[in-house]
């Protein structure tokens, strides 16, 4: 057996190697550019997931500044207008039940007053015109006007006696 190579054989073995050693490294570097790949696509989906998360909070957020910067101007506005509104109700209604009641008062005072005045020209005409006065003291009977006794006095052009305490 010959053990000596020849420079041929050495360069088909050299070349064997060389291509055996370059598939063996485009395999490996085909696999890691696939790790790189599926990592690369793991972290793209994360940035991705993030950000969308990132928006939601976000949207939510402004959705809430907007809520309450739309909504406190609007609970405020429809407070005034509703205590004005009802306070308005509350006072036209006061004023309404306070006119209404003066009416009524007035109503009844009419009435009584025409009762007193009925009442007093009866009393006049069933007294035919005799009134009592207390002056100082003393007291005295009026009697009507053109009355022929003699007074003790007259006044306004009715002639009044004097009552004596016995």
């Amino acid at each position: 057996m010959n053990e000596t190579s020849s420079p041929g054989d050495l360069t088909s073995r050299l070349r064997n190697r060389l291509e055996t050693d370059r598939r063996r490294i485009e395999d490996e570097a085909a696999r890691e550019l696939a790790r790189l790949g599926e990592n690369l696509n793991a972290i793209a989906s994360g940035a991705l997931r993030s950000i969308e998360a990132d928006t939601v909070e976000a949207t939510g957020r402004m959705r809430e500044l907007l809520m309450k910067a739309w909504l406190r101007p609007l609970v405020v506005g429809m407070s005034l207008f509703l205590g004005i509104c009802f306070g308005s109700l509350g006072t036209m209604h006061w004023l309404s039940r306070s006119i209404h009641d003066r009416i009524e008062t007035l109503d009844e005072l009419d009435t009584r007053t025409g009762w007193a005045r009925a009442m007093l020209a009866e009393i006049e005409e069933t007294t035919w015109g005799v009134e009592l006065l207390e002056s100082s003291g003393d007291r005295y009977v009026s009697l009507p006007a053109g009355t022929t006794v003699r007074p003790a006095f007259t006044m306004e052009g009715r002639p009044y006696l004097k009552l004596s305490r016995e």
